[in-house]
């Protein structure tokens, strides 16, 4: 039998499962063929794509993120957070029948401040390393972008705009004048104006006797919209350990290479970020794959992958590939990252296919096939050369792979104005329907590529 015929053999099985699997519903078929979400072409499915296109559902990964985001909500690489999160991700795989591993590996230390602003929700910001840790609580007296204090701020929480490369003098002048604590609120970058400015580490050239916080943009719009009395802990988290949650479906027909095909996120956030879209879209578009894949045919294994500390230097992925020998490196066929896969930002209309040399490759190459197949044309674009996210571990190993994302360019400047804030929540900062896209052009595409010999 040839390798097409073989192929649409194989997809033809896996129709037939897909199809039986959701029940031949009330417009399930039809579903199968109509014209997808925003697409300008009909769609000319194989059969293979109708399995999946069948039975892929936006709103049931929404039901996740809803526990990631806003239950769970900040997951720092090595916090509680985090910890949780790779739980939930783990029992939801388990619970679909794939083999599940924690693998560990040390990340740094951490200080950071959970903050109780009355009338809002809990916020999370980034801590000086060189400030002091503990309990404050007290008013908040707002003095903007200067390095001195002057008045009577004896107990307060003195709050700064951030003048670039003077936080230290912002800091002692707090302290120095009997401050509580000094509360520094990031500003803009005047490279990237229309990005909202992000949590950051206020590093200190010498020791302070008070905590310093580094605020997101955002906590300094509230503490002036009446948030004015605040209540925080400062901690310092050592020791810390993250983990990547890894889950492996067998090949269903014979794999004698031991072939695999990867699909991949990562679930960690920044401070003070509830990640629903970064990435928070990208884990759940793994789940609801993992869930989508788990009985169809195969001629190859299906890895749902999620890399904990991404947001530090992409140290999980970077940890699992450094663990693979040449041999499971050879088995890899591709790995489908998925990073920012849903955001509702207006600019962010085009799927982007970025490979780190902008080579075309496995990956990319079967999602653009998707892509003409679903009737998305002229809607993606790539192969284009970017790095920046865990494709690059992959790549540097020499596994084909590409980082798949929503965005209005590919320049970090082009990124969605809520990146990395306080405000990428799901209310704020998800379209369904480009989940739901990026869940059909990967599902499409992995489960091609997993068909192969």
């Amino acid at each position: 039998m040839s390798e097409v015929n073989r192929r649409d053999l194989l997809a033809g099985a896996a129709a037939f499962a897909g199809f039986a699997t959701v029940g031949l519903l009330p417009g399930t078929a039809a579903a199968a063929t109509r014209q997808r979400p925003g697409a300008l072409r009909p769609p000319s499915l194989g059969v293979g794509d109708k399995a999946v296109v069948a039975r892929v559902d936006a709103r049931r990964a929404l039901r996740h993120l809803k526990v990631l985001s806003d239950e769970i909500g900040w997951r720092v690489a090595g916090t509680r957070g985090e910890h949780r999160a790779a739980r939930y991700i783990a029992e939801e795989l388990r619970d679909l029948g794939y083999e599940v591993e924690l693998q560990p590996f040390p990340v740094a230390d951490k200080y950071l401040a959970e903050i109780d602003a009355r009338g809002e929700r809990p916020w999370q910001s980034s801590a000086s390393p060189q400030g002091a840790v503990g309990s404050v609580d007290g008013r908040v007296v707002d003095l903007g972008p200067v390095t001195e204090v002057t008045g009577d701020v004896r107990g307060r929480l003195v709050l700064f705009d951030r003048v670039a490369g003077k936080e230290t003098d912002q800091a002692k002048a707090a302290a120095g004048a009997g401050a509580a604590a000094a509360l520094i609120a990031n500003v803009r970058s005047p490279t990237y104006p229309e990005r909202k400015a992000t949590s950051f580490v206020p590093v200190l050239t010498e020791p302070v006797a008070i905590p310093v916080l580094g605020l997101a943009e955002y906590h300094g719009e509230r503490i002036r919209a009446g948030a004015r009395r605040l209540s925080f802990e400062v901690t310092a988290y050592t020791g810390l350990t993250s983990h990547n949650v890894l889950a492996e479906r067998k090949a269903t027909l014979p794999n004698p290479e031991g072939k695999a095909v990867i699909v991949s996120a990562h679930y960690d956030t920044v401070p003070g970020s509830p990640g629903a879209n970064d990435d928070g879209s990208g884990t759940v578009l793994c789940l609801e794959l993992a869930r989508v894949l788990r009985r169809l045919p195969t001629q190859q294994a299906v890895r749902i992958c999620l890399w904990g500390a991404e947001e530090y230097g992409l140290i999980g992925a970077r940890h699992y590939v450094k663990q693979l020998d040449d041999a499971g490196v050879k088995r890899i066929t591709g790995c489908f990252q998925n990073d920012m896969v849903a955001t509702s930002s207006p600019p962010a209309g085009t799927y982007w296919l970025l490979s780190v040399d902008g080579a075309n490759n496995t990956t990319t190459a079967a999602v653009n096939a998707a892509a003409v197949r679903l009737g998305y044309v002229d809607q993606t674009k790539g192969p284009t050369a970017r790095g920046s996210s865990d494709h690059e571990a992959f790549h540097e190993r020499g596994i084909a792979a590409g980082n798949f994302s929503w965005r209005g360019g590919e320049a970090p400047s082009q990124l969605e104005p809520v990146y990395h804030t306080p405000e990428d929540r799901i209310v704020q900062n998800l379209s369904l329907e480009r989940l739901q896209v990026s869940l059909e052009l990967i599902g499409c595409a992995a489960y091609d590529v997993a068909r192969r010999k």
